[in-house]
């Protein structure tokens, strides 16, 4: 398995004042995520030189909620690799995110930090 991106990733129901916050140190978005219908969603991927950083919009939590986002070459190689350290998946068993253009697991480790596994899928893949 290679890691292809490893970078914080914040859930907020605070997405716009996270988002000029950012911005104004000097962040500058990247892309925003699509939902299925090519709609853009409540995720920005945002970069400042070599640093890169996720936000994504969520009432799932009460207070904002930081993890890494890893994005590997081989989704199922570093599910099995987190699951043998130790993680589980903080949505359940088996619960795997799919969308058009990204599979992802949000895993937690047994000491409470979270990683966000995800594995881009490009056109070529389809």
């Amino acid at each position: 398995m290679k890691i292809t991106t490893f970078n914080p990733s914040i859930l907020t129901s605070h997405y716009e004042d996270l988002f000029r916050l950012f911005e104004d140190l000097g962040f500058e978005k990247r892309h925003n995520d699509k939902n299925a219908e090519g709609i853009v969603s409540g995720s920005v991927r945002m970069q400042y030189a070599d640093f890169r950083l996720d936000i994504t919009a969520t009432d799932q939590y009460p207070q904002d909620k930081t993890l890494i986002r890893m994005n590997v070459d081989d989704f199922d190689e570093g599910y099995q690799f987190l699951l043998d350290h130790g993680f589980h998946n903080a949505l359940g068993d088996g619960v795997i995110i799919e969308a058009k253009h990204f599979k992802g697991a949000h895993m937690a480790s047994p000491s409470g930090f979270e990683i966000m596994l995800m594995k881009h899928i490009s056109r070529e893949e389809k």
